[in-house]
């Protein structure tokens, strides 16, 4: 597809052309008239010399696209036409019988569900690549200690591996909803025609397994005018940048001199063009950009069919660069968020020194007055007032005395102390899907078996 040649400038000035963006859909629309012409010629429709004809022109036609020699034309108004004119000047009149039983209205909508499709298998794919680096990652930082946050405060202490393992199950359910997109992409809209059908007695199915399809859409004017397909892929794509420009803002935050967790590789990273002490992960941030402008390109073709009149509307020309940038900026952004966490470096001194932090032990302090018969409530009262003591006078909880711990509650003794310890905050966490390094390896387990399901 890289090598494709553009088509000339001026196609451009045309508010009606779409060749200047729908030439992408050049390999599906050669593919189509290839099983279009067999199916064609299987019927009776047109001779088999007919077919082989064009089925050797369109060879051609694939050739000259795919060496970036196609000759476009400034007449050319999309690619469907593009390709038609093209095969004639190769074959002669016997190009003009390719379009016999079908229209451009049912020929774009499979090309589009065709394009939709492909693109859909290879975001499952970049999303597989990147849960195997997640998975490859949180086991090379299984035991390293890090802060929990809410509302961007210190929380409670978890596990680097427990950490990351989150953008494993929002990726992986990411790529379930690319499934479903490869099942709203499973039925050919072609023999369609222009909305209600065609004259002539096609085999819709032969051509629905020529080109990989499980079945043929069953009405008609749903074939033309659905491009229900296209918001789905939009939907995902959007949810799937929205995890993506997470993970791009705790990398940012994670970089920063002020949190200090981590380094991305330099190629990830840009200096500042006046201050040459900076290292900028201009990656990461343009993750968190990107987000926003998929959602956009949903908004927008949300807007295009809503309200949008049965059937073909020449408003719908506008799903294409909608999807179009849309595949372009994901698999971008995929490559990216893998290229930047198998390469980044983890600071453990500093994530463990942050998780060191005695308040992020109050709820275990809570817990354990819970195990004793206070009600919750209560707990959580006698500690915020612990943690109020300490802080009033600069201490840590550690600090304050058995007298104090007192004065707050008769149930404190010295396992107050002892629950101060770093490492039973992290291994109290002993329910499933807890940070503990049990129920971690638990979780790798089943990250793993999760990805060999799909392999």
């Amino acid at each position: 597809m890289s090598r494709f040649s553009l088509p000339p400038d001026p196609v451009f000035v045309s508010l009606n052309a779409s060749i200047g963006f729908d030439w992408r859909l050049a390999p599906y629309d050669v593919e189509q008239s290839r099983a279009h012409a067999t199916m064609l010629a299987a019927t009776g429709i047109i001779t088999e010399t007919d077919r082989d004809e064009l089925l050797g022109g369109l060879d051609r036609v694939a050739a000259e696209l795919d060496a970036g020699e196609f000759p476009f034309l400034e007449t050319d108004e999309d690619i469907h036409m593009a390709v038609e004119r093209r095969l004639t000047e190769i074959v002669g009149p016997v190009g003009g019988k390719l379009h016999t039983a079908r229209s451009r209205n049912d020929q774009v909508a499979t090309d589009m569900v065709m394009f939709t499709r492909a693109h859909a298998l290879r975001a499952i794919e970049a999303l597989t690549d990147l849960q195997t680096v997640i998975v490859r990652v949180a086991e090379a930082h299984l035991d390293w200690a890090m802060p929990g946050y809410t509302h961007l405060q210190r929380a409670q202490p978890v596990y680097l591996s427990h950490h990351l393992l989150a953008y494993f199950w929002m990726f992986r359910r990411d790529a379930a909803r690319f499934e479903v997109v490869l099942g709203s992409t499973a039925e050919l809209p072609l023999g369609s025609g222009a909305l209600a059908g065609v004259n002539f007695p096609t085999d819709r199915r032969l051509v629905a397994s020529e080109l990989g399809f499980t079945g043929v859409v069953p009405n008609s004017i749903d074939g033309v005018s659905n491009r229900d397909f296209v918001l789905d892929f939009l939907s995902a794509a959007a949810t799937c940048a929205t995890h993506l420009s997470r993970l791009g803002a705790e990398i940012v935050m994670w970089s920063s001199e002020e949190f200090g967790f981590a380094e991305v590789r330099d190629d990830w990273a840009s200096s500042s063009s006046i201050m040459p002490q900076k290292k900028n992960p201009d990656a990461a941030e343009l993750l968190r950009a990107k987000a926003p402008r998929i959602v956009g390109h949903l908004a927008a073709l949300h807007g295009v069919m809503h309200g949008l009149p049965l059937t073909y509307n020449k408003d719908m020309q506008e799903d294409k660069e909608h999807l179009f940038d849309t595949v372009d900026t994901l698999e971008l952004c995929l490559a990216a968020a893998r290229g930047m966490l198998e390469s980044m470096t983890f600071k453990r001194d500093r994530l463990a020194g942050a998780a060191t932090d005695e308040m992020l032990a109050a709820v275990d302090v809570a817990d354990m007055l819970v195990k004793r018969g206070i009600p919750f409530r209560q707990s959580h009262g006698i500690v915020a007032a612990l943690v109020r003591t300490a802080v009033e006078s600069g201490r840590v909880l550690s600090q304050l005395t058995r007298e104090e711990l007192a004065e707050h509650s008769d149930v404190l003794d010295d396992d107050f102390y002892a629950v101060l310890s770093q490492g039973s905050w992290l291994e109290s966490k002993e329910s499933e899907g807890g940070t503990s390094l049990t129920r971690v390896r638990e979780q790798l387990a089943h990250a793993k078996a999760s990805l060999d399901s799909t392999s």
